[in-house]
C-alpha cells in the first residue's frame, strides 16, 4: 500500500501534492507519519515579526502547529515548550544561515533560504538546507519570461558522529519544479516534475562541517540541474521539434510522396 501511495505521489503534480497527501492521509491513517515523513510537498513561506525578515516553512522546524524561525530562534505562532537546538549547534545553525544566504543570491539570483539543525539519536547532527525561488513575472523572476514559475529545494544532511578527525555525510536531496508560460511567441505551456538524489561522502572535519556540507550541496545542485535540463527539457525539446518542427526544417525535410 506504501509502495503505491509513494508511486502515486512522484507522478503528481507539484500544485496538487497537498490535496493529493491530504487525501490519502484520510485513505490511510495508519500510514500517516510515514507519508508526512516521506512526501515532499511545494515550501510555504512565513514572515518573523521579530526581525521582519521570511523564513521557509517544513516538516524539520515545526513543533505541533508552530514553526521555528532560524533567525529569531522563536516560534510562530508562539510555543512555550517547544524544541530548540543546543547552543553549540544555534551557532553553527546562525553561520549557516549567514552562508546559505550569500549562496542562494549567486546562484538564484533571489529567492529565500533557511538552514535548520538539530541532534540526532546517534550523537551527531542533521542540518536542513532550504531554497525557495519564485521566478514568476509577479514574484522574483528578474527575466520576465515565466508567467508562473517555482523552484523547491530541500537539502538534508545527516552527520554522524567524529571518528579520528573525519565523519561520515549523508545528504538526500529533493527539487520540485513548476513553470507555466503564456505569451504571444511560445504560447500556453506548463512543465512541472520532482528529482530526489542521495550522495555519501566520509570527509575530514578539519575543514569544518559547514564547508563540507556546502561542497556537497553545490556539487548535488549541479547534477540535479543537469538532470532535470536532460530529463524535462531535453526531452520534452525532443518531442517538440518532432511533432512541430520549426518552419526552416520543414522546409529541409519532405515527406516521401505515396
Amino acid at each position: 500500500m506504501m509502495e503505491a501511495a509513494m508511486g502515486l505521489m512522484r507522478r503528481m503534480h507539484p500544485k496538487h501534492t497537498e490535496t493529493a497527501l491530504s487525501a490519502l492521509l484520510s485513505l490511510m491513517p495508519e500510514h500517516s507519519s510515514d507519508l508526512l515523513s516521506q512526501v515532499d510537498q511545494p515550501l510555504q513561506v512565513l514572515c518573523d515579526v521579530d526581525c521582519g525578515k521570511e523564513f521557509i516553512l517544513c516538516e524539520y522546524n515545526r513543533d505541533a502547529d508552530s514553526y521555528r524561525s532560524p533567525w529569531s530562534n522563536k516560534y510562530h505562532p508562539s510555543l512555550d515548550e517547544g524544541i530548540f537546538p543546543s547552543s553549540e549547534l544555534r551557532k553553527l545553525e546562525i553561520e549557516a544561515n549567514d552562508v546559505f544566504a550569500v549562496y542562494r543570491d549567486q546562484y538564484y539570483e533571489g529567492g529565500i533560504s533557511s538552514v535548520y539543525i538539530w541532534e540526532d539519536d546517534n550523537e551527531g547532527f542533521v542540518a536542513c538546507f532550504l531554497i525557495k525561488k519564485d521566478g514568476s513575472k509577479t514574484g522574483q523572476g528578474r527575466r520576465g519570461f515565466l508567467q508562473e514559475g517555482q523552484w523547491d529545494a530541500i537539502h538534508v544532511i545527516q552527520v554522524g558522529p567524529e571518528e579520528e578527525g573525519t565523519a561520515n555525510y549523508c545528504l538526500t536531496s529533493t527539487v520540485m519544479l513548476s513553470m507555466t508560460t503564456d505569451n504571444q511567441a511560445s504560447g500556453t505551456f506548463n512543465l512541472s516534475g520532482s528529482i530526489r538524489r542521495q550522495m555519501n561522502m566520509h570527509l575530514s572535519v578539519a575543514d569544518t562541517h559547514l564547508c563540507n556540507m556546502g561542497r556537497m550541496i553545490e556539487e548535488m545542485e549541479s547534477k540535479l540541474r543537469n538532470s532535470l535540463d536532460q530529463v524535462y527539457f531535453g526531452k520534452t525539446r525532443e518531442m517538440v521539434c518532432t511533432l512541430r518542427p520549426p518552419a526552416e526544417l520543414a522546409q529541409q525535410v519532405r515527406l516521401p510522396e505515396s
